[in-house]
């Protein structure tokens, strides 16, 4: 029994749409931090890659989203340390291709490609240097293009994503200084 055309399409672009890993950008923080107290950030740790390069531009890319949110870099005494982790995993996919009659069984072929990608994990955390506390987290997840100027542009936009809404807090409290003016 040969099953229904449809079904095969569904199935090839299910397995063609779970290949590919979409952005997927979260924070989280400690809703007890005043984060507007924070005025200066320095680092404590870089993200380390084999990529001589992407290092420093991932580091920028941090600082430029920081310096826009009002805080400013200084090498000692700062108000916030950042750290950063990068962790990458290579990851396959699976295609089979179906041709002819019989469902690859009587005259019909089956060829199966595998496709092979890497998926980046970008860590950002951010600590109160006097309680040692880890205050704010961003994660970022995304397949990893093999072109260093198309990576350099996703790891920015992924950065931007995930400093969105930092400092968090801005829409609640301008909210809530809307309703006790009413």
């Amino acid at each position: 029994m040969q099953p229904p055309r449809m079904t095969v399409i569904l199935g090839l672009l299910f397995l063609t749409a779970s290949a590919v890993i979409a952005d997927k950008v979260t924070f989280d923080y400690d809703h007890n931090t005043n984060f507007y107290k924070y005025k200066t950030f320095m680092w404590i740790q870089e993200p380390k890659t084999d990529e001589p390069f992407m290092k420093d531009r991932i580091v920028q890319s941090i600082n430029s989203q920081l310096r826009i949110k009002g805080l400013r870099p200084v090498s000692d005494g700062a108000d916030l340390v950042v750290g950063a982790n990068l962790a990458t995993e290579e990851k396959h996919t699976w295609e089979t291709y179906y041709s002819g009659s019989g469902w690859g069984w009587g005259g019909g072929w089956a060829t199966t490609t595998v496709e092979t990608y890497e998926v980046g994990t970008l860590t950002v955390d951010l600590f109160d240097p006097k309680s040692k506390k880890l205050v704010w987290q961003g994660v970022a997840t995304d397949t990893l293009s093999h072109k260093p100027e198309k990576r350099t542009k996703e790891f920015d936009k992924e950065i931007e994503k995930m400093f969105k809404d930092f400092p968090p807090g801005i829409e609640r409290e301008t909210h809530l200084s809307r309703e006790s003016r009413s």
